[in-house]
C-alpha cells in the first residue's frame, strides 16, 4: 500500500490554525512543491501522494516570518524540517506548533 507525506499548522499564539502559510518541500537541493495552508492550517491534498513517497531526506521549509510580519520585522524567518522518510509504504506526518518566537515540530499519524 503506498504512503503519503502531509502537514498541518498551528499558530499556538492565536489557538487556530495557521492559515494562508507557504509551504515548501525539498529533496537532494531541489523544490519538489510549493503549496499555501488552507483554513484548517492543512494543504487541500497531500504534499506526496500514493506512488510519489520515496526513501531518504525529505525538508519541509515553513514561511513563518512571512506569516506572523505585520511590522516589518519578524523573529522567525523561514524553519526548516529536515527528516527521514524509511519506508514509502508508510504514511508521514509532519506538523508544525508555531508561535512568532518558537517552534514545535513532530512525527504524527
Amino acid at each position: 500500500m503506498p504512503g503519503k507525506l502531509s502537514t498541518h499548522v498551528l499558530d499556538l499564539s492565536s489557538g487556530r490554525p495557521a492559515a494562508g502559510m507557504r509551504i515548501e518541500l525539498w529533496r537532494g537541493g531541489q523544490q519538489v512543491r510549493s503549496v499555501v495552508t488552507n483554513a484548517d492550517g492543512r494543504t487541500d491534498a497531500p504534499l506526496l501522494a500514493a506512488g510519489e513517497v520515496a526513501a531518504g531526506e525529505w525538508e519541509l521549509r515553513f514561511h513563518v516570518g512571512e506569516y506572523f510580519r505585520t511590522d516589518g520585522t519578524a523573529f522567525l524567518g523561514v524553519v526548516p524540517v529536515r527528516f527521514g522518510i524509511a519506508d514509502p509504504t508508510a504514511n508521514y506526518h509532519v506538523p508544525l506548533l508555531v508561535t512568532p518566537w518558537s517552534y514545535s515540530t513532530y512525527r504524527g499519524s
